[in-house]
This record gives C-alpha cells, sequence and structure tokens, in this order.
C-alpha cells in the first residue's frame, strides 16, 4: 500500500522521493499503528472492565438478597409464632408437636444449606415448602388452603424463592373461617404459577421484609437472564417465574 502510493506520486506528479523520506514514512506509520492499537486496546480494557465490575455489581446484589433471604426466615416474629403454636401442641397432641418440632428442624436447615447456592432442584425446593407449609397449617387449620400441582415437575430454583411467595401470601392477606386463603402452585407453558384469591389486610401491621418481588426479579434476571411476571386484579394476585431447565446452567 505504501509502495503503490509512492509510485501514484512519482508518475503522476513526478515527484522524487528523498533518501531519507521512506523511513521518516515507515516510522510514522507504525508510529500511528502502534498509536492506533494503543487507544483501540485501552477502550477494549475499559470496556472489558466496566462488564467486570457490572458482573461484580450483580453477584454481590445476588449474595446480599440471598442475605435477606436469610434474615427473613429467621424472622422473630415466624419464630415467635412457630413456638406458640408449639407450646399448645405440647399438652393438646405430642405426637403432632415432635411431628412440628421436626418440621421447623427442616426449615431452618434449608435455609443455612442453601444459603451460597445460586438453583437447587425445584424438588428440594417444594420438600421444604411442604414443611413450612406445615407449620403454617398448624397454625390456620382449614382457613389455609394449598393446592400443589408442581411436585411431578423437574427443573431448577433459586432457592426460598417459592417460599417467599407463600410466605407474602399469608403475611398480606385475611385468613379466617369466612374468608379462607387458598394459595395455588401448578406450571403453564414456561412458568411456575404462585397464585393465590386477593383479600388484602386493611392495613398491614408488620413491616415488609424479605427479597421481596423486587429481588425475586433481580435474581432471575442475574441467573436467567429472564423476567418474572406479576398479575394482580380483585379476584386474584398471580407470580409467574421462569421455569428453568437442567441444562441452562
Amino acid at each position: 500500500m505504501i509502495l503503490s502510493t509512492m509510485f501514484f506520486f512519482q508518475v503522476v506528479f513526478n515527484f522524487q522521493f528523498g533518501d531519507g523520506f521512506i523511513p521518516t514514512l515507515v516510522y510514522s506509520v507504525l508510529i500511528t499503528i502502534i498509536v492506533s492499537l494503543f487507544l483501540h486496546g485501552r477502550a477494549f480494557l475499559l470496556n472489558w472492565r466496566k462488564l467486570e465490575l457490572d458482573s461484580v455489581k450483580l453477584r454481590n446484589e445476588n449474595l446480599s438478597s440471598r442475605y435477606e433471604s436469610l434474615k427473613s426466615q429467621l424472622d422473630p416474629h415466624f419464630l415467635f409464632n412457630s413456638l406458640n403454636v408449639l407450646t399448645n401442641l405440647v399438652y393438646q397432641d405430642a405426637d403432632k408437636a415432635t411431628k412440628f418440632i421436626k418440621q421447623l428442624s427442616e426449615v431452618y436447615r434449608y435455609v443455612l444449606d442453601s444459603r451460597n447456592k445460586e438453583l437447587v432442584p425445584l424438588a428440594e425446593e417444594l420438600k421444604f415448602v411442604d414443611s413450612y407449609l406445615f407449620l403454617q397449617q398448624i397454625r390456620f387449620g382449614d382457613k389455609l388452603i394449598i393446592d400443589n400441582k408442581l411436585y411431578d415437575q423437574a427443573g431448577l430454583v433459586p432457592p426460598l424463592a417459592l417460599q417467599l411467595l407463600v410466605e407474602n401470601a399469608i403475611k398480606h392477606n385475611i385468613i379466617s373461617e369466612e374468608n379462607p386463603l387458598k394459595i395455588t402452585m401448578y406450571q403453564r407453558e414456561a412458568f411456575l404459577n404462585i397464585e393465590n384469591n386477593l383479600q388484602r389486610k386493611n392495613s398491614i401491621q408488620e413491616e415488609i421484609t424479605g427479597i421481596g418481588l423486587e429481588n425475586i426479579r433481580k435474581r432471575y434476571e442475574f441467573l436467567t437472564g429472564k423476567q418474572i411476571e406479576v398479575e394482580e386484579d380483585q379476584q386474584r394476585f398471580l407470580v409467574r417465574l421462569p421455569h428453568i431447565e437442567n441444562t441452562e446452567r
């Protein structure tokens, strides 16, 4: 390219190059190439660094959300209510009290075992949800109705995601003999659906704790790049979690 350009100037303009021109031109081109490579390399490194920082930030947010999940499950209100129920069971039904203690220990064991995991098998999460719901149904009896159709489904979920949605439904809705709360879990298309009839409490007495919908949304976006969906009308509240196949991670 350099030689052809020089030939063009010689033929068309009868321009003669001095003895020092070619080395000077070569050095200039080399310097230009080096500067260009440096600038492009610097831009690449800056972009790479930004992507790396964004990745670290997202990972820290994910770790933070798991820590908040742990704090939510160890919430004093949950433990206080469970101990109150257990106190009554000890006098009323010793066998049920023994099972209650076992399920309570399973809840806390799962929280501790999964706190450093990004995803867990759906079957493990459902087993944990069963333990949690056993404790809640002892407390609420027939006023809390569970319809779980996910037992035959495979896949992965972020730990505590299903349980936290169940917990939110119980926390923020009226549960009474006149107005029982029904929670339904099922798969439709590529989503795990957690749905409950909507009968919100007039005032939320308990401070909202746990990672909440926003943090669940961030966890799914971080782990899968997918978004959760939330639907609400006067009769129902529905959260749709993207189904994660075992091959996706």
